[in-house]
């Protein structure tokens, strides 16, 4: 009876521990390293430093990324064709910055348009099979901080 009951209290704390940590979700999350530092999509948006989100409407939009057509005209590209990622891709000698993509913007938090035409703060060109254009563009956005709205000039 005794180790039932050692069972019932250790079983539970586990779970906790693994949901604290975020280890529910398998394989790895895209992660980028900029300056030494890196940055990871969370897991969990309650473990994150740092929220995003995504906007249709171009008048919301704090930031603007384009997805570029070529490499070339990127500022941010990730190309990868393998199937699984190497170990420590990643590593800084701190524990990565997490990102959460939020589904609701809040007014202290980048929100970011999306799209394939300009004008754009940052353009992105991505082909991996392990990072989304919106994974892309989270990070990016959240490692160089948001930028003012961008205005079209009228002449």
């Amino acid at each position: 009876m005794l180790r039932f009951k050692v069972l019932a209290s250790v079983v539970p704390l586990a779970v906790v521990a693994l949901f604290a940590r975020g280890e529910f979700s398998t394989g790895p999350r895209p992660c980028i390293e900029i300056a030494g530092a890196s940055l990871q999509i969370a897991a969990l948006s309650w473990q994150a430093e740092r929220h995003v989100s995504f906007t249709s409407d171009p008048g919301r939009a704090t930031v603007r990324v384009q997805i570029s057509d070529s490499a070339e005209a990127a500022d941010f590209t990730v190309i990868d064709d393998i199937d699984s990622t190497e170990p420590g891709a990643c590593e800084s000698h701190s524990p990565p910055q997490l990102v959460a993509i939020s589904s609701s913007p809040s007014p202290s938090e980048p929100v970011i348009y999306l799209s394939t035409e300009g004008p754009a703060d940052y353009r992105i060109f991505v082909r991996s099979k392990s990072f989304s254009a919106r994974d892309a563009a989270a990070l990016i956005v959240s490692a160089r901080g948001a930028q003012p709205r961008v205005v079209a000039a009228s002449l």
